[in-house]
């Protein structure tokens, strides 16, 4: 039962940064949605199209971090890790991934505005030319996102697997 709640844990964290971030990358460029992604949800208000792709974009995420995190928290016969303790790990991931996302957007938007980075091909044509540096902005915050999220994942299931270890080495001390 526990590894189930690590994996709902897990999905749930995720939709919930993925909502967040699309709420804040939806107002800096609604084009990033309407335009640089399928039209599932057939509006361009950009608290619906946040909270959409929001969970569209990273429910599978959580799904894929969740299954190793239940992995290493679980398998073997290590002691086990429970999902409240997983709470605090997972916290701490999103928040290097938003940190990392705000500079990388950061990084984006002035590389664009200095003419270092361009969009390509029939985005160069589709998104108004005022546009184009938000778009890029927002690009770059999800890119961040992505990456920072998957090897940071990694990190977060290999520091959790190798805690179990620790614990059996830590020697029990028994009242008298």
């Amino acid at each position: 039962m526990q590894a189930i709640r690590i994996v709902c844990l897990s999905v749930l964290a995720a939709i919930a940064y993925g909502i967040v971030h699309d709420q804040v990358t939806a107002r800096i460029c609604v084009e990033y949605f309407t335009i640089g992604h399928p039209p599932i949800f057939g509006t361009d208000d950009p608290t619906l199209l946040g909270i959409g792709w929001g969970v569209v974009a990273t429910w599978w995420v959580g799904l894929i971090l969740g299954l190793g995190l239940a992995f290493a928290a679980r398998v073997g016969p290590r002691p086990k890790r429970d999902a409240g303790s997983l709470v605090k790990p997972i916290s701490r991931l999103l928040c290097v991934m938003a940190a990392c996302a705000i500079a990388a957007s950061l990084v984006g938007y002035l590389a664009a505005r200095a003419g270092v980075v361009h969009l390509l091909g029939w985005l160069a044509t589709e998104v108004p030319a005022d546009r184009q540096t938000a778009f890029l902005a927002d690009a770059w915050a999800h890119s961040a996102s992505y990456l920072v999220g998957f090897i940071g994942g990694v990190i977060v299931c290999v520091s959790v697997w190798r805690s179990r270890r620790r614990s059996l080495a830590r020697p029990v001390v028994e009242a008298p």
